[in-house]
């Protein structure tokens, strides 16, 4: 019998293909998701504008998007400190008790999300182009 072909990730993370924050979240996830639960595509790319067709953004959001459920009819699209927790929630270990955090007020949450957002490439660096995956993890990256 053949072996079963791995698991299509439920999950479509998208970022800011330039930013160094943006970048390391995207490690961080992929280093932490061995069931393979995310996928990832920059936010410039096709498979972003695939996925957030027909979906109302704020305007000028350039930082990370979740997208869960990506491939179904339920797909949602989460934003600011909502993806942030989400993604952290889909993490194995102790990374999904950031959970709770959830209890905090959005309005509070977000307002901090914003203000790292804001200085983001101050912080964090920003790069030319948007670096690509190792062949590792190639085939979790789309255009």
């Amino acid at each position: 019998m053949p072996p079963a072909p791995p698991p299509q990730p439920r999950h479509l993370l998208l970022f800011d293909g330039v930013c160094g924050l943006c970048h390391r979240v995207v490690l961080f996830t992929l280093d932490r998701d061995p069931s393979g639960l995310f996928a990832f595509a920059p936010l410039a790319g096709p498979t972003a504008r695939e996925a957030l067709a027909g979906v109302s953004l704020p305007a000028g959001l350039d930082s990370v998007i979740l997208v869960k459920d990506w491939q179904t009819p339920a797909k949602q699209v989460l934003v600011e400190s909502d993806a942030a927790l989400a993604i952290a929630a889909g993490l194995p270990g102790a990374w999904r008790w950031l959970a709770v955090l959830r209890f905090v007020p959005r309005a509070i949450r977000d307002r901090l999300y914003r203000l790292v957002a804001r200085h983001r490439y101050r912080l964090f660096g920003r790069f030319e182009t948007c670096r690509l995956p190792g062949a590792v993890h190639a085939e979790r990256f789309l255009p």
